[in-house]
């Protein structure tokens, strides 16, 4: 049951460093709303360089590409206004952090074992990292501790709060009550982010439906999964448009290269999302087919549910497995380094043909006596 709306919710830009409450940022040549038919503001090139297919690349991108932040808009349920285009999701948490937070003044919260680029950035940043770790449940798999999160955030001056759902490497899904009562209990203190990479394939109502009445939450999402394109790196961050401004004016001026843009427009066209989300369905069948093979198989501990393209596996030996799984050509993410994975594999969701030979390579594992 979700809390009441009618809550008030603080303005994010209180939240902002205060440092950078006036920042303007760099206001790049093609920003400019002046209107001409010879463009010699931005030091381009008067020719093309002669190859094939770039007569467009002359020319800097639009640092905010309308047409595609009006797509993304529609296909995740936001505002225009409340969507910032860049460079995957890694950039999204990379501005989070510049414009929330002071370097050693400041502090993150992660839920370990989760997304490495969290932490990562914000030690890059000199932000102080504190970890709330997810409960690992004997049946349901996964799960976070909503009021241990809320009381470690407001203790340790946490500015922003990391959650993925659905969970990487652990494929559990985080509900929507639980987030938005958070984010009101954080209100004013932190921005809770939560992470939808692999949204896609939980087949469940977005965190984006939360902004509504929660300006303290903020949702990246990403092409690079259900639909293909992770050499693009196009990825979205919404959030409420006031939050979105400052972080426009943190970013480099050219985020996105025009040929990425191109292929993104492409990408959310009423048809290829048509079959985007046939090949989606195909995943999640294969998921639910590959995690039963590999519960009934020897040598296999436990199989987590899994509401994402991949599934988290522990075995009784994980490097035999590991190193059964390489002699076959197939290669896997190691969790074995990860809090609490000592014993665990990450397998993505393939094509039937993979995943019959992860299953082929994982049965002929003997079970240790």
């Amino acid at each position: 049951m979700r809390p009441p709306s009618h809550i008030a919710s603080t303005d994010p830009r209180t939240l902002v460093r205060e440092d950078l409450r006036d920042f303007t940022g760099y206001v790049s040549a093609r920003g400019t709303t002046a209107a001409g038919n010879a463009w010699l503001n931005a030091n381009e090139s008067p020719w093309t360089n002669g190859s094939p297919g770039t007569e467009r690349l002359r020319r800097y991108p639009d640092p905010q590409p309308h047409a595609l932040r009006e797509s993304l808009a529609k296909l995740y349920g936001a505002k225009v206004d409340q969507l910032l285009v860049g460079r995957g999701s890694d950039e999204a948490i990379d501005l989070l952090l510049r414009a929330l937070c002071r370097p050693g003044g400041d502090a993150v919260l992660t839920c370990p074992p989760t997304f490495g680029m969290y932490a990562v950035c914000a030690r890059l940043h000199g932000t102080r990292v504190v970890e709330v770790p997810l409960q690992d449940l004997p049946a349901e798999g996964f799960a976070c501790d909503f009021a241990r999160v809320g009381d470690v955030a407001l203790e340790e001056g946490v500015r922003l709060v990391f959650l993925c759902s659905p969970g990487n490497p652990t494929g559990n899904l985080l509900p929507l009550d639980a987030i938005e009562t958070l984010a009101i209990r954080l209100d004013g203190q932190a921005i809770v982010v939560v992470d939808e990479a692999y949204g896609e394939f939980a087949e469940a109502e977005s965190a984006v439906s939360l902004l509504t009445g929660r300006r303290n939450i903020a949702v990246l999402r990403t092409l690079s999964k259900a639909h293909a394109l992770a050499g693009a790196r196009i990825g979205s961050v919404i959030a409420d448009a006031s939050l979105i401004e400052v972080l426009r004016r943190c970013q480099a001026p050219y985020p996105v290269p025009e040929p990425c843009v191109a292929v993104a427009r492409q990408a959310v066209a009423p048809a290829v999302l048509v079959d985007t989300r046939v090949k989606v369905g195909r995943v999640v069948a294969e998921r639910a087919r590959l995690r039963a093979r590999l519960e009934a198989s020897p040598g296999v501990v436990r199989v987590y549910p899994s509401r994402a393209n991949f599934l988290l596996v522990r075995f009784s030996d994980a490097e035999a497995a590991y190193r059964r799984l390489l002699d076959a050509g197939i290669v896997v993410r190691d969790q074995r380094t990860a809090p609490g994975l000592g014993d665990a594999l990450r397998i993505t969701i393939g094509t039937p043909e993979q995943n019959d030979r992860v299953i082929n390579a994982v049965v002929g594992m003997e079970q240790p006596a």
